[in-house]
């Protein structure tokens, strides 16, 4: 029996890797110097699995920005766009270039699109494919990380993203074939890598194709089965470790069974059931191996030995010990680092600290899974196996968990409670009459960059080196200069900056009951990107208002409307470590009932156009599209029971984000929101067909510019992309807006391009004015 491990945090148990990246693009560190930062953080990941007793520890599991772009780099599918800039810069800055963008000497490039991982918080960067794409070894990232660890007397098992897999995580960039099509001309740079992976002594290869979790086609099933046959023909002696997580194999089940690899790894948390199916069904050939997904990746409670082991025992019993490996679900870069550096007992308390697990706690509950299983230790004895047993049973039993007051509440939610009092039609003419916006309204997303000053006065008066009157005070000028900023720039609806907030989802969590929090749980969103999730842990509800305080201040600074911003009750769930003892739609449920109750005071407090976010709607979709209707149900309805509270003259705005709506539009227009804010300038416009195809009813803003770029886009290429947008949506329902919150952009930037947009807009206006 053996442990294995299928990724581990590559953030630094202090985000390291942030703090690096953000001064090599700062121009203060070195190339060299960044990547020396990024060998220590390997160098001490790898060790420390091999001291708690990893077997099979990975490697290239590690990135500077996101995995998929490491490996579109190492195929060498580098669009053509970058091909200039390539030539002048060195192949790190290109790979900054692709994933951010780059306005450098003269040299323009915009990003590649970015969205979600499957159904995580974690954003990829999306691979772009042409009809004749060609593929060559570009980057060798991965080999010499192979000989990295083996340097440090370590033997890692090298990670890719399969061949299949790859190819579907990105998007065909002109008409006439699918991308599954170039498997052909993708496969040999595989078999490069290969075997140059076997020569330098790699005996173990973990190919990640987590699409087999999803609903394939019969074209993309044949594409698995001809490229592990012809990987098992060229590479017979190497141990392919096939993984897929974050669901069942489902239909898929048979074509993995029947693909000559010697592991399957299963992801058990998420789809228990699926061990039995494979053991029943007679078809798992002798010589292969199944890889035990028993600790939970994506969440930060303590594993259940007790339940872990009666899985582990059912696959030896049929299986025996040694075709046995014992691993998390998936890679461990959805959890935080170490639960040992929450040392703080007023923010994270004992009792709720004993049921948690983060990465380090994760890899030490594999091996004594593993301990347990084949009989090092006794189970029935250990130290760690009563603690653990205990610890569970006092979870069960808290009375941090339960309030009576809250269930009654949910329990008895009427249908009205999740409509608007009338129809979007009635609606905006009453919401057109009070708010008197021009054509083309401007506003943005939320968040204002948040500087080191701004970060500074939290964390003083956090310390207590602030009082609250002078925190106050510091909030209420930089609001105030961001009021003033926008007054003066021409935008249509202002927001107050959301200086007092340090995260959209942590804010808010801070201040429900049935949330708790951490010091150092941070996880990767995107490139430098980390958020820490607040963790839910018990049921949930609002004590006092959260937001009304500072709406009503920055309000009061102006005579133009202010939005309430607030944050939707899927995104909420989806952001945060969510308790696991009942279901999700309750929770989220939960979490609804106390944001309508926010939405009302806005609206009592002369708040009348208010935001609630929900970028997560879509990444909550369960992979399988016949689990879509049931989530889609309780999540839409959700975030209409924290919406309907106002009245038809107050606007209910809402937010999304590198997502896809083709295939839940209907859902989204069920939403009613009054306007819709969505990523599109990634895409071109490309998004909006969907909207356009689908005669979507209410009013929406298609982002004009990329914020999660450095870059400054000109006045004229907003033009173009709002020409795009009313070519396809009427102009009296088009809002220009940035894709997303300004929090992490800088002010310079942030000014130049907010400066551009307004004056697109009101060329827009111009232009539409002509023509009538």
């Amino acid at each position: 029996m053996k442990t294995n491990n299928l990724g581990y945090p590559r953030i630094g148990d202090n985000r390291e890797l942030k703090k690096a990246n953000e001064l090599y693009w700062a121009g203060k560190i070195s190339a060299e110097e960044l990547l020396a930062a990024a060998a220590t953080i390997r160098k001490q990941n790898w060790q420390l699995q091999a001291e708690k007793g990893i077997d099979l520890i990975p490697s290239n599991d590690f990135s500077l920005y996101d995995q998929v772009l490491d490996l579109t780099l190492t195929l060498g599918a580098i669009p053509e766009r970058y091909q200039e800039f390539a030539k002048t810069n060195n192949s790190l800055d290109l790979y900054f270039a692709m994933a951010r963008g780059a306005q450098k000497n003269g040299q323009d490039v915009v990003a590649m699109e970015m969205t979600k991982w499957f159904d995580t918080n974690y954003h990829y960067i999306v691979p772009e494919f042409t009809k004749n794409q060609k593929f060559e070894l570009f980057s060798t990232k991965i080999i010499a990380e192979f000989i990295e660890s083996k340097k440090l007397g370590i033997t890692t098992k090298p990670v890719l993203i399969g061949p299949v897999s790859y190819l579907l995580l990105g998007k065909e960039k002109e008409s006439g074939f699918h991308r599954i099509d170039l498997i052909e001309e993708l496969l040999p740079v595989y078999f490069e890598i290969l075997n140059t992976l076997q020569t330098e002594g790699a005996e173990w290869i973990q190919l990640d194709e987590p699409f087999l979790a999803l609903n394939l086609t019969d074209k993309e099933r044949n594409a698995i089965i001809y490229v592990y046959n012809e990987i098992n023909k060229k590479f017979p002696s190497l141990k392919i470790m096939l993984t897929n997580y974050f669901d069942c194999f489902g239909e898929n089940l048979e074509t993995a069974l029947a693909l000559p690899v010697h592991t399957l790894h299963l992801d058990l948390v998420r789809c228990p059931s699926q061990l039995d199916d494979i053991l029943e069904s007679g078809k798992l050939d002798a010589n292969v191996n199944l890889s035990l997904g028993v600790v939970d990746g994506r969440n930060i409670w303590k594993n259940d030995f007790k339940n872990s082991l009666d899985l582990i025992q059912k696959a030896t019993d049929a299986l025996g010990k040694d075709r046995i490996l014992i691993a998390p679900s998936c890679s461990l870069i959805h959890s935080p680092c170490d639960l040992d550096l929450e040392t703080n007992d007023d923010t994270l308390t004992p009792e709720i600290k004993q049921w948690l697990a983060f990465a380090k706690q994760k890899i030490e509950e594999v091996s004594l899974l593993k301990s347990f299983a084949s009989k090092e230790q006794d189970a029935e004895t250990s130290l760690h196996f009563i603690e653990n047993t205990v610890a569970n049973e006092n979870r069960k039993t808290s009375k941090l968990i339960h309030n009576e007051a809250v269930k009654h509440r949910v329990a008895n939610i009427a249908k009205s409670d999740d409509q608007r009092q009338n129809t979007f039609a009635i609606r905006r003419k009453k919401q057109i009459e009070a708010l008197q916006l021009p054509l083309f309204p401007t506003t943005t997303i939320g968040s204002f960059p948040q500087t080191t000053e701004v970060r500074s006065w939290r964390a003083k008066f956090k310390k207590g080196e602030l009082t609250q009157q002078q925190y106050d005070d510091l909030l209420q000028k930089e609001t105030e200069e961001t009021i003033r900023f926008q007054e003066e720039t021409g935008i249509d609806v202002l927001v107050h900056g959301e200086f007092e907030r340090n995260d959209m989802v942590e804010y808010f969590g801070e201040q429900l009951d049935g949330f708790t929090f951490t010091k150092n749980g941070w996880v990767q969103s995107y490139g430098s990107r980390c958020v820490k999730p607040p963790v839910i842990y018990g049921d949930v509800s609002r004590p006092n208002p959260m937001t009304v305080k500072w709406t009503q201040f920055a309000q009061s600074l102006t005579p133009k409307w202010v939005k309430g911003m607030l944050t939707g009750p899927v995104t909420i769930l989806q952001w945060s470590f969510v308790r696991n003892d009942q279901s999700r739609s309750e929770t989220c449920t939960q979490i609804a009932l106390a944001i309508r109750d926010e939405v009302v005071d806005l609206e009592k407090a002369g708040i009348k156009i208010i935001q609630i976010d929900e970028p997560a709607i879509r990444e909550g979709l369960p992979l399988r599209k016949e689990e879509w209707a049931n989530y889609l149900d309780w999540a839409i309805k959700a975030f209409r029971i924290s919406a309907s509270g106002v009245k038809d003259d107050t606007q209910i705005h809402t937010h999304m984000c590198y997502s896809e709506f083709n295939d839940i539009i209907q859902n989204i227009a069920d939403m009613d929101a009054d306007v819709i804010t969505i990523e599109c300038s990634r895409s071109q416009m490309e998004l909006l067909d969907v909207f356009a195809d689908f005669k979507y009813p209410n009013e929406i803003g298609p982002g004009v510019y990329d914020i999660h770029s450095p870059r400054v886009p000109s006045r004229n290429e907003m033009v173009q992309l709002l020409e795009k947008a009313s070519a396809v949506v009427p102009v009296d329902q088009l809002w220009v807006n940035p894709d997303c919150g300004l929090k992490t952009r800088h002010w310079e930037e942030t000014k130049k391009a907010l400066t551009e947009m307004v004056a697109a807009a009101k060329e827009m206006r111009v232009a539409v004015e002509n023509i009538v």
